[in-house]
């Protein structure tokens, strides 16, 4: 198997910190990052909380999104993509990423998933298809507003981050990347 590289083809852009109490990069996922929609047994479908610091100067807001490049659909697949976060705001608490939003900051939106669910889509490898990394990455942009971009709410998150990058307003990347592996039946 090929690996699929998440960044690779998007602008090389500086690093700023990400931290969590609920992931941590290269460790397996717990059960309420897993996925009950998905039919994980034990999972809520719940999202990360997340804190970042040190983001680069000009930020103007951040995008934040979850994708899993090992998923066997030749393109991967996107479990979460929040947009128009304030530059003022530096975290989301665990459970932002629920279906009412409610812990989400004033004027932020999500945008459907993979599945065309606009929330957070806990982690759900097929059994026996071996570890899967899950990307999460916090984009800090040099725009308040995605929709300056032709960014909808039903827009999907490869068209955000693609008219992010292409348009040059993407100024950091902070990753964080858990890993989640369901053993064969």
């Amino acid at each position: 198997m090929v690996a699929n590289v998440p960044f690779a083809g998007l602008p090389v852009v500086p690093t700023f910190t990400v931290t969590s109490s609920d992931v941590a990069d290269g460790q397996p996922l717990a059960a309420p990052q897993m996925s009950a929609v998905l039919g994980f047994p034990g999972g809520t479908d719940t999202s990360p909380q997340l804190s970042w610091s040190d983001a680069p100067a000009g930020t103007k807001s951040y995008a934040v999104t979850m994708y899993d490049p090992d998923a066997p659909t030749g393109s991967g697949f996107w479990h979460w993509a929040v947009a128009d976060i304030p530059a003022s705001v530096t975290g989301l608490p665990s459970g932002a990423g629920d279906q009412a939003s409610e812990r989400l900051p004033a004027n932020a939106f999500q945008l459907p998933n993979d599945v065309r669910m606009s929330r957070f889509l806990g982690a759900a490898p097929p059994p026996g298809h071996g570890p899967h990394r899950y990307s999460i990455v916090i984009d800090a942009l040099d725009i308040e507003h995605v929709g300056e971009l032709g960014v909808r709410p039903d827009s999907t998150p490869a068209l955000m981050r693609g008219q992010v990058t292409i348009g040059g307003h993407l100024l950091g990347r902070a990753v964080i990347t858990p890993v989640a592996q369901v053993p064969a039946a």
